[in-house]
Formats: structure tokens, sequence, C-alpha cells
């Protein structure tokens, strides 16, 4: 609680909405256990500081108003959102969980939840991006092979790999990517590996190079 209302409440806010999110969202509306871990906490506002201390500050694409509620006097993310941004940070397994004891609790779920399948809050960005500039949807974490691919347009045989830094650094995930190039390239298929700052700070570039690559792959 204090730290949503710290963060709402911090000079040159410019009138920005703080609210309790994501896994501890999950906890105070019940669909977890309470855990150790920093108080996640989401702002409808892109600037200001990143962190604090035991605080872990999410700033969505979007947070509308009719996605907070206030639980035990507390501003928290509704119970759909909470687990729509919930499926990116949690194992898909104690996600249903989550989604099964929301159901038992008579609590909305949305009516998407689970339905893009996307795993991380970049996916879901990246997902957003072809729906805004109605791009060709593509499928989501398709199996090709003994691939599981983040994105895939398999007529124009083009994927993309959508890289957050930390599950891509080191020696073994160097190693990793690049097999899995090449057993896509093995397969027809063309691959771009699109950063966390590609996707959410270069978005009109990345829709131009998707519209000519699925342009001129159209078959």
């Amino acid at each position: 609680m204090a730290a949503v209302l710290a963060l709402d409440a911090a000079p040159g806010r410019g009138g920005a909405t703080a609210a309790l999110s994501h896994r501890s969202a999950a906890e105070l509306w019940g669909l977890l256990r309470p855990g150790n871990g920093p108080v996640d906490v989401s702002l409808s506002s892109r600037g200001g500081r990143r962190n604090r201390r035991g605080v872990r500050i999410h700033r969505p694409v979007a947070l509308a108003a009719s996605e907070i509620a206030r639980l035990r006097g507390i501003p928290v993310t509704s119970s759909a959102r909470t687990l729509a941004d919930l499926r990116a940070v949690v194992p898909r397994g104690e996600f249903r969980r989550a989604v099964r004891q929301a159901d038992f609790l008579g609590l909305p779920t949305g009516p998407d939840v689970g339905s893009d399948r996307t795993r991380s809050e970049l996916e879901r960005r990246f997902l957003w991006l072809c729906r805004r500039h109605r791009l060709p949807l593509p499928a989501v974490n398709l199996r090709v092979g003994w691939l599981t691919v983040d994105f895939c347009w398999t007529e124009q045989r083009l994927a993309v790999e959508t890289d957050g830094y930390r599950a891509h650094r080191g020696r073994a995930a160097f190693e990793d990517d690049r097999a899995r190039d090449l057993e896509l390239h093995i397969r027809g298929y063309e691959v771009l590996h699109l950063s966390h700052p590609q996707v959410f700070d270069e978005p009109q570039r990345v829709v131009a190079l998707l519209r000519a690559k699925l342009a001129g792959g159209a078959r």
C-alpha cells in the first residue's frame, strides 16, 4: 500500500496513476499465495524513475482507468488485467492455477486471457504493433520442428524472435540462438531478431521492415 501511494504522490508525475499489479496484484486478489519478492506497481506514465528499493515498476503500453480497482483501500489492477499481466511473469502452470482460482472466486478473467499465447510484455507489445498497424497476424509461439518460434508467418516463411536481454545473454544463449537460426533456415524460414528497444522505441522502423518482408515473401 505504501509503495503505491508513494509513487502515486511523487512530484512531477503529471497526474499519472499508480496501481499494484502483476504478481503483487494477484496475491492481493487471492489468486496466488503471498511471496517475498519486490512489490509490483504499474504506472500510467512512461517517465520518471525506473525502480526504487523494494518496488518493481512496470510501465505498460496502456493502463485505462477501467482496468484499475480498489481492494482493501489499495489501488490495484482489475482481476482481468492482473491475469493478462501475470501471464508474462510466471510459469504456465502457475498462471493456469491463478486463472482457476479466479474462476473459483467468481472474479472476471477477461475475454483474452490465455488466448493470444504470448509469454512476455515484449511479445504482447510486438503482437499489439501487428494489430495496430493492420499487419497480417502471425502465429504465436508456434512449434516448428523441435523449436517454439515466438512469431511466425508460415505462408511467407518469415519468423520473428523477440529477444529480451536477460534471456539471450551469455555464451550458451548465443550458441542456442545460432542453432535455432540454422534449423529455421534449413526449414526455409527467414529469421528476424528484434530487441526490446527496437519494439518499444522504434515501432515505425519495425513495422516498415515487416511490411516489406511480408510483401516480398508472399506466395
